[in-house]
């Protein structure tokens, strides 16, 4: 499995921005992905920051490229 930091730089060179890591554990959790819980995450069951719409299929493009969905 792709660490975040090579999925940010993934996304970075082929579409231009990079994602936050929140961004990127919210799409593990939405497709059903094992993701850690970040330590300084204040609750559990609500995302502060959750990957906006316009960015979510990039996202799930480099989950895509390192086989980590079909």
């Amino acid at each position: 499995m792709a660490t975040y930091k090579q999925i940010q730089e993934y996304v970075k060179e082929t579409y231009g921005f990079v994602p936050k890591t929140c961004w990127i554990a919210h799409m593990k959790e939405v497709l059903g992905l094992e993701s850690k819980i970040a330590v300084n995450r204040i609750d559990i069951n609500k995302r502060t920051h959750p990957c906006p719409e316009d960015k979510q299929r990039y996202i799930q493009e480099a989950f895509r490229y390192f086989d980590m969905i079909g």
